[in-house]
Order: C-alpha cells, then structure tokens, then sequence
C-alpha cells in the first residue's frame, strides 16, 4: 500500500518538476552502524529487544520547493500537524526481515526530476509513514569488475578512521563537499592520511550521491525501524545489502556465506525537532557522515573498523548552530566500499518531523 501510494506521487512528482518529502514527527534518537568489512570484518556487540512499543506519531507528505537550515515550530503540536496517525510494530509485506526491522528496494529512480531544498513548505497531502523512512541507494561496479569504480572494492585499505575526507559543511546540493588529500599516488603523510590513500579524484567521488548514468542505478529504500521498550527506534542489518537481485549485479561473496551485491551508498535527508537534551550515536566501519543543520557531526570517513562517535546535541548546540523549538535538517550519506561484510545500524530518538527527502535529479 505504502510503495503504491510512493509510485502515484512519484508520477505527480516527475510531473511538477519538485523533489518528494515524507514528512510526520516521529518521536526518534539515532545510532547507526554501519560496516563493511577490508581485510576482517566487524562484531556488533550487545542485545537489543525485538520487540515493543513507541508513542503513536503523525506524519504528512509535502511537494517541497524551497530550503532553509532551520524552521521555526507553529501549530498547536509543535509541527502543526495531527500527532495520532500509528506506528507501525510488524514488518509491513514485502520487506527484508533484518536483525531488527527490515528494508525494501523501491522503484529505480528516474532521471529528470527537479532538485530542491531541505526547508520550507508546499502542498500537503495525507499519508502515513510511520517508523519508515524513506532514502535512495546507489549501486556501483567495483574496481574489479570491466568498467567498475575506482573508489569501489579497490585495492584501498584503512586502520582506522581519515577524517577530514570531506568539509566541515554541506555543499549547496545538499552532498559532501569533496576535500580528501589521501588519494592514490599522492596521499599527504600522517597524520592527514595516517592510512594512506582512501579516495581517487573529486571527480570520483561526486558520484557516489550523484545520479551518473552508466555510472550508478540509483533506486528508492525504505528502511522500517522497530519500536523498541522507551520510545527507541531500531534498525539493524548485519547483512544490509539493498540492491541484491538489482542494478549491475556485480556479486561476490559475503561474509555469511552468500552471493550479494556489494559496492553502494545509501543517502537520507531527513528533518528533526530539536527539544534539548538529545544524543547521536553512530558506530559502524567504512565511510558514514552525518550532517546537522548543514555542519559535519559525525566524522567516519574512509576504510576502517568498526568505530563509534556519539553527538550530544545541548554540547554541540553552538557548534551545530541549533536551539531549541526549532526544526533542523539531518543528513545521512554512508558508503559499503569492500567485501566481505555490510551492517548498518540506527538506534533513534531523535523527534524527526518527515520520513524522508528525495532529491533524485542530483546528475553527474
């Protein structure tokens, strides 16, 4: 029910040249781990429940045009819109039970759709999204493959974490602003690149959240988050391979044993109510940063194990130039660059306010 109604606004969407944005307040506060593994791989540790419930949250789907880095709350709950709509507690059909929760490969994305800002406001009709948010992923060739990226299961490796990979602020196209000094055949010496060389050219890695045809097949993904004991969120996958069965179908073997298609990114926009008090935390290995109101919070650029970063908002609130009662945009990129693992986690509780901006017509 839920793709059908994304497939009809889609249309509407591609028609009226504007980006689609899932939006509803969702009680939420996030970790997300996400691993793939070069040369050993990573172990998720501690138990999480399967099972229990969340606060019931709205949610409303807005033809976005405009941008802005924060919006100001309104309405008599806060968003202004009505707070009653259900969330959802069992894994909807056709989804990809993971360790907690799932995830759905939508529709291959097409190419001419207008791009637009995080903000702002437009037209509103009614849905409801739940626990389910809504991103693109890219699939790529790897370095290993005729014709594959460069940047893609190569022959690149990392100990730990190379910051500084991208700039402190988001680019005006709402991707990573390319700055890595560690590229192949010049990488600058420790402690710029204390791992060598992660990355190829700019050129390269624009492409990673950019539409590039012959390139990547970027598609929509839902990822539906379980309600956990306390008002938790949870998504977990230590198999996250989305485009099994799609794109290039450039496989190998995982770490499970099976055939999967590795080399992809996964991107979210999303929006939250900043209240006080919140945390982030991310743990994962190989590249994943996380944007607040368009300022670089999480860090985990190039090949590495698993790591972890927790973002206390009230700390950072100067930095991330945020206060409280206002809307702020959250932006996700993360990238799955070698076999043989691939785990991606988020643990939220974060109030996002949509479900999820899609800005497909990015093209390379």
């Amino acid at each position: 029910m839920l793709e059908s109604f994304v497939s009809l606004v889609l249309g509407k969407v591609q028609s009226m040249s504007m980006p689609l944005r899932f939006a509803g307040p969702i009680a939420l506060t996030f970790t997300l781990l996400a691993c793939s593994g070069s040369g050993g791989s990573s172990e998720v540790t501690g138990s999480h429940p399967h099972d229990g419930t969340g606060a019931n949250n709205g949610m409303t789907i807005e033809l976005m045009t405009g941008g802005s880095t924060g919006t100001a709350l309104g309405g008599a709950n806060g968003v202004g819109g009505d707070l009653s709509n259900q969330v959802l507690t069992q894994l909807p059909d056709g989804y990809t039970a993971s360790d907690i929760g799932g995830y759905k490969l939508g529709a291959a994305i097409v190419p001419g759709m207008s791009a637009g800002g995080s903000g702002g406001g437009g037209g509103a009709a009614p849905g409801n999204c739940g626990n389910i948010l809504l991103g693109v992923t890219r699939d790529f060739r790897g370095a290993d493959s005729p014709m594959g990226h460069p940047d893609f299961n190569a022959n690149i490796s990392g100990g730990d974490v190379t910051p500084n990979l991208v700039s402190g602020a988001l680019g005006m196209d709402q991707t990573p602003v390319y700055s890595s000094q560690c590229e192949i055949g010049n990488p600058m010496p420790a402690p710029t690149c204390p791992y060598g060389a992660q990355t190829t050219s700019k050129a390269n890695f624009d492409q990673w959240y950019h539409d590039t045809a012959g390139v990547n097949d970027p598609y929509l993904v839902s990822i539906f988050l379980a309600p956990q004991p306390g008002g938790l969120f949870t998504f977990q996958s230590l198999h996250y391979f989305p485009v099994d069965g799609a794109g290039f179908m450039d496989t190998a073997q995982g770490n499970d044993g099976k055939a999967h298609n590795f080399s992809f990114t996964t991107e979210l926009h999303t929006q939250f109510l900043y209240k006080g008090g919140e945390t982030f935390k991310f743990q994962g290995d190989d590249d994943v940063w996380v944007f607040i109101n368009n300022k670089l919070a999480v860090d985990l650029g190039g090949l590495h194990p698993a790591q972890e970063r927790t973002v206390a908002l009230n700390a950072s609130a100067a930095m991330l130039g945020i206060q409280t009662g206002t809307i702020y945009a959250l932006d996700l990129f993360h990238a799955e660059r070698h076999t043989s693992a691939s785990t991606f986690r988020i643990d939220t509780n974060l109030s996002f306010t949509d479900c999820g901006t899609v800005i497909p017509t990015k093209i390379r």
